[in-house]
């Protein structure tokens, strides 16, 4: 076997172990390769999980499997810098196009984001994650819940914990494009509030250069600050920068109340056509929006130090299946 096909049998492993949050076997890593056009068998699996062992980039759990160590992902990054560029704007442009949830129906799938938390971590920190929600810092006020070894996306929820979904932003791309409005996702980044209102973006970046959802970029490295913003009103939140063409912006403008009555109600500014807005640049012919983001009320977990495994555009769940923010507590403690 060639050097260059033994390197790329390395890294689709290693891409494998990365997207799961708990220890996967063999046979399985087998499968989801096999899947992913890498037709490899569970022994060959095996054989090179032992040598990547030895490397210490994956963890053996026994008869569990597998799990990706931080040198892991480190080669991982080193290794595929060129291949996964631009693998969140791909992902984005995925799941706006399966997603087919209807305004006038009030049915259909939307995009969500997914966190494993601890249930009574999840508990200890309702009042602040709820509190985001109340003040219009998150997309919508719809949740879900995954029950242990439920599986969402790539996502499978160990028994011991529970999966935390809130919508994804993206989700206001698809039932834009079910009306026919083509959304362009420039960036994700953090937006600087004063007194509660939005002021600027103080980071940013874009879609379309990166491997990582930007948001999750943003919470991992500690420089969110929602506590902030629930608190005294000044703060640092997640929140993305689109662009829709100039002739749909009274559409939108209408649209916005009937996203917002559903719970999907993301939508924080819209642009005047061809102008900035928050002092960013749009093309001619475009209107500038800027929504919330869909990660923002999980990220209170990790401001408050707990690290949770959190995915964004994890997968597509049946809008019946949301339910108020405010149920969280009931619903949790009926779910266990």
């Amino acid at each position: 076997m060639s050097l260059e096909r033994q390197i790329r049998r390395k890294l689709g492993i290693l891409n494998v172990l990365k997207s799961r949050a708990t220890p996967i076997g063999s046979s399985d890593l087998a499968a989801a390769l096999s899947a992913g056009g890498h037709e490899t068998s569970e022994r060959t699996v095996r054989l090179y999980l032992q040598d990547m062992a030895r490397e210490g980039l994956t963890l053996t759990q026994g008869r569990k499997g597998s799990l990706i160590t931080e040198k892991g992902i480190a080669e991982l990054g080193a290794s595929q810098p060129l291949e996964r560029m631009g693998i969140v704007s791909a992902r984005i442009d995925q799941m706006t196009y399966r997603m087919d949830f209807d305004l006038s129906t009030r049915s259909g799938t939307v995009v969500v984001n997914t966190t494993v938390v601890d249930p009574p971590l999840l508990l200890r920190c309702l009042d602040d994650i709820c509190q985001v929600f109340r003040d219009g810092y998150a997309m919508g006020n719809l949740v879900a819940l995954l029950a242990p070894g439920e599986r969402m996306g790539d996502i499978q929820v160990p028994e011991t914990q529970i999966g935390f979904c809130t919508v994804c932003s993206i989700t206001v791309n698809g039932i834009l494009l079910k009306h026919g409005i083509p959304t362009r996702s420039r960036f994700g980044g953090l937006l600087e509030l004063r007194a509660r209102q939005p002021v600027r973006f103080a980071e940013m970046i874009t879609y379309e250069g990166t491997s990582i959802d930007p948001l999750l970029v943003f919470i991992r490295g500690g420089m969110t600050d929602y506590l902030g913003a629930i608190r005294t009103g000044n703060g640092r939140v997640g929140a993305s920068f689109r662009e829709i063409p100039t002739e749909s912006r009274d559409f939108v403008t209408g649209l916005a109340p009937r996203m917002a009555s559903l719970g999907l109600g993301g939508l924080l500014r819209l642009g005047m056509p061809g102008q900035p807005l928050l002092h960013i640049p749009v093309g001619e012919g475009r209107c500038g929006a800027i929504v919330m983001g869909g990660l923002n009320p999980a990220a209170v977990l990790e401001e408050r130090g707990h690290r949770v495994f959190s995915s964004a555009l994890c997968g597509l769940m049946d809008y019946s299946r949301l339910f108020h923010f405010e149920e969280i507590r009931r619903r949790l403690a009926a779910l266990l």
